[in-house]
């Protein structure tokens, strides 16, 4: 049997990778094993490695790696311990293959042991862009250490091409986010009322606001910026779900805390979950912050996204996207813009650009021809693009 490893760092790689997962599991011919790392395993982010639990999902392993901290120091610190901690496991499993999603500093990390170790690496998701966040350049260098490559579009398949990757290794499969979004069997608007313990009587959006790791101004004065708009929207309801463990993020955390204990109409999680998650974005007016999120799943169903800021400055984008400056008035013009029946029409009719929700089968299937066929050899040649049709 061929050995895969899958690492999942945070509630939202995990809810993209499950899909991928349960379909692996299913080949005879694989051993699948978990790997669960960052801050799934930190109860400041929700110990969200429960959650994977909850689906049934064995964890092969619980790699800690976080520290109490979110300084660049910090951060620094648990990729180090991450090279450290993976060194170990991979030298005692093994894997044939080691799967990754996205542009974390922890994957970066992972990736370099595997490297080390000699131990093939297929990449979810490279090729993309995200101008305002560090994870721009995490993203491209796990691209280099990888040897398979899936991407969400042809624009950012061409671009893996360009860093010098053999398109005989690079598939445009889509995003999982729009699978879930076909496949999940998602609550009624009142299952999930009771599941979050929450009246959903006025309109509401979904917020959801990440650091901007390369942004001059600070994360903190941009979400002030942002809280300051929701302030002038009393006749709605705000959903928050908290920031991922990256530099400044603990500071927008206790930003969100300190306004939902003064406001009420607010709420906020550390983690919703798949079918939570997406079940509220649902039945919501609006998606508010710098989450991808906002771009490759809100789309589907139609809801306008108020993007905030570089963050996300990039990606590909769906008519349904209203971009703006975290200045407190454009975000509120960009929430009255969101709310007028013009603009909703023309969200309920936009094209996601991210595929058509077969994502998984494609990635299994490219897998399955690789490993069981043999066909990995790590010694690349980089492909240049004059050769490149």
């Amino acid at each position: 049997m061929k050995k895969i490893s899958i690492l999942t760092a945070t509630r939202a790689e995990y809810g993209l990778l499950k899909p991928i997962i349960k379909k692996l599991k299913e080949v005879p011919d694989f051993d699948v094993r978990i790997v669960v790392t960052g801050a799934h395993l930190s109860p400041e982010f929700g110990l969200t490695y429960k959650e994977i639990e909850q689906d049934g999902v064995d964890i092969d392993e619980k790699i800690e790696i976080l520290l109490s901290a979110d300084t660049p120091s910090a951060i620094s610190k648990s990729m180090g311990l991450a090279m450290i901690s993976f060194a170990d496991y991979f030298s005692k499993l093994n894997p044939d293959l080691l799967v990754v999603l996205g542009d974390r500093y922890e994957t970066l990390a992972v990736c370099c042991a595997a490297m080390n170790q000699r131990i093939p690496i297929a990449h979810l998701y490279g090729g993309e862009t995200t101008e305002g966040a560090i994870d721009e350049s995490i993203r491209h260098a796990i691209t280099k250490l990888s040897y398979l490559h899936f991407t969400s579009t042809d624009e950012y398949r061409k671009r893996v091409i360009q860093l010098g990757e053999n398109p005989e290794r690079v598939f445009c499969v889509g995003a999982i986010g729009i699978e879930n979004i076909l496949n999940e069997q998602l609550m009624s608007k009142s299952e999930l009322e009771k599941a979050i313990n929450y009246k959903l009587d006025k309109p509401y959006a979904i917020v959801t606001f990440h650091p901007a790791t390369l942004d001059e101004s600070t994360s903190a004065n941009q979400f002030e910026a942002l809280l300051d708009a929701c302030k002038k929207h009393k006749d709605m309801k705000f959903i928050f779900t908290k920031a991922n463990a990256d530099v400044d993020g603990r500071i927008i955390n206790k930003k969100i805390d300190e306004f939902v204990a003064e406001s009420d109409n607010a709420i906020s999680f550390e983690s919703l979950g798949t079918k939570r998650y997406l079940s509220a974005v649902k039945y919501s007016s609006m998606v508010i912050g710098n989450s991808s999120s906002g771009l490759i799943e809100a789309p589907s169903f139609g809801i306008p996204t108020i993007n905030i800021g570089d963050r996300q400055k990039g990606r590909l984008q769906a008519t349904s996207v209203i971009n703006c400056e975290p200045i407190t008035e454009e975000i509120d013009r960009a929430i009255n813009l969101a709310l007028t029946e013009e603009f909703k029409n023309k969200s309920r009719n936009t094209i996601n650009p991210y595929g058509d929700g077969n994502t998984s089968i494609k990635i299994v299937e490219v897998l399955k021809d690789f490993l069981l066929g043999d066909k990995i050899n790590l010694k690349k040649k980089f492909y240049d693009l004059e050769v490149c049709e």
